[in-house]
C-alpha cells in the first residue's frame, strides 16, 4: 500500500520510506518492498508530507488539519474518469485569489470564471500541488511551459495564475476561441486536438474537458 499515515521519526522514515524515480521522470515515494512495489507505482493517490506538533516527519494519504504540509504527489483534480466526484454539486472555490485571477483574467481577456474553473479541476486550488510528472501549482505549469511563460517560480499563487491564464488564452485564439477545444487542449496540448480534429480519444480529457465545462458554468453564477 502507498505510504498512509505513517508515524516515525526522521532517521526512521529514512529507512522506510524511498524515492524512486520513474523512466518518465515521475517520482514515487513509498514504503513498499518487493514484489508490490510495481503495483504501488501505479496508484495516483496524493500524499502529504508534514510534521506533527512534537517535529516528527510524517506521511499521509489524508490531508493535514492542523499541520502546514508538502504536497508529494498529486494528479489532476480532474481528470480521474472513474472519480466519484459529484461535479454538480462539489462546493466551490469562491473567495481564494480573487484579486489575482481577476488581474491575470482582465490582461489576457480571459473569462475570470473559466480560470476558476480550470485552477478547480487542475489543483483543486491547492498551491502547493506537485504532479508525478513535474507539473506545479494552482494551474499545473509544467517547467517547459513555465519558463516559456517568463514564470520565475511557478508555486508563487500569483505568478502561476498570470502564467496559467496566459497559457489558456493562448489556447483559445488558437482554437478561436472555442472553450471546449482551449480546455482540451490545457489538458492533452494543442497538438494531439489538431491530430484528432477535435476532443482527442484520451479517457482523461474527455473527463477533464466534461467536468471543467461543468464548473465554468457553475462559476459563471458566481
Amino acid at each position: 500500500m502507498l505510504v498512509v499515515s505513517m508515524m516515525m521519526t526522521t532517521t526512521t522514515l529514512a529507512d522506510s520510506v524511498r524515492r524512486i524515480v520513474h523512466p518518465d521522470g515521475s517520482v514515487e515515494f513509498t514504503n513498499v518492498r518487493g514484489s508490490q512495489e510495481r503495483k504501488a507505482s501505479t496508484r495516483s493517490e496524493v500524499v502529504y508530507r508534514y510534521q506533527d506538533q512534537n517535529g516528527v516527519v510524517s506521511f499521509s494519504g489524508e490531508r493535514p488539519e492542523a499541520a502546514s504540509y508538502d504536497v508529494i504527489r498529486f494528479h489532476c483534480f480532474a481528470c480521474n474518469p472513474s472519480s466519484t466526484v459529484n461535479w454538480l454539486t462539489t462546493p466551490l472555490y469562491r473567495s481564494p485569489y480573487q484579486q489575482e485571477i481577476r488581474a491575470a483574467a482582465r490582461e489576457h481577456d480571459v473569462d475570470p470564471a473559466l480560470v476558476r474553473a480550470v485552477i478547480h479541476a487542475e489543483s483543486a486550488f491547492n498551491p502547493k500541488a506537485l504532479s508525478p510528472k513535474g507539473a506545479q501549482g494552482l494551474m499545473q505549469l509544467m517547467p517547459g511551459t513555465a519558463r516559456d511563460l517568463e514564470v520565475g517560480n511557478a508555486m508563487d499563487a500569483g505568478e502561476n495564475i498570470r502564467g496559467g491564464v496566459q497559457y489558456l488564452a493562448w489556447m483559445l485564439k488558437r482554437f478561436d476561441d472555442d472553450v471546449t477545444l482551449a480546455t482540451a487542449a490545457y489538458n492533452a496540448g494543442p497538438g494531439a486536438v489538431e491530430r484528432y480534429g477535435g476532443i482527442p480519444p484520451y479517457a482523461e480529457t474527455q473527463a477533464y474537458v466534461e467536468r471543467v465545462g461543468i464548473l465554468h458554468r457553475r462559476y459563471g453564477g458566481f
